[in-house]
């Protein structure tokens, strides 16, 4: 099994979950035919019956679904490692150094408002010494 990708092994854990998913439903649908087989009156027959093929409807989206988002998965898997080991075969450049920030001045804008007020002076105010 270390030597086996794990798209693989995704794909094969996906198709035994839509097995079992699959069996559940119809396990499910057939509980509500059989309700609808001793069912006395035919309204409730064909509400049953209603029940099984939306139970079956929806049981079988779902499974759809699983399916789905698995081979997603192993597709994405397999992609990624595609591309890891491109990047290990291609020799790398010299990385160039990111450009420095240049560094604020002082404080920082909010601070530098507060500061920039002026306070008032004593002359000013009209309390001059005397």
């Amino acid at each position: 099994m270390a030597g086996t990708d794990l798209d693989g092994i995704i794909r094969k854990l996906a198709k035994q979950q839509h097995k079992s998913l699959t069996a559940a439903v119809k396990a499910g649908r057939d509980r509500y035919l059989a309700l609808a087989g001793k069912a006395k009156d035919a309204a409730a027959k064909q509400r049953y019956r209603q029940m099984a093929r939306h139970a079956m409807e929806e049981g079988t989206a779902a499974t759809r679904r699983l399916q789905m988002s698995a081979d997603n998965a192993a597709d994405s898997y397999a992609r990624a490692m595609r591309k890891a080991t491109e990047a290990a075969m291609t020799p790398k450049a010299a990385p160039a150094k990111p450009a420095a920030k240049p560094k604020a001045e002082g404080k920082d804008v909010a601070s530098k408002a507060k500061s920039d007020k002026v306070k008032p002076d004593k002359a000013k105010s009209g309390k001059a010494k005397a």
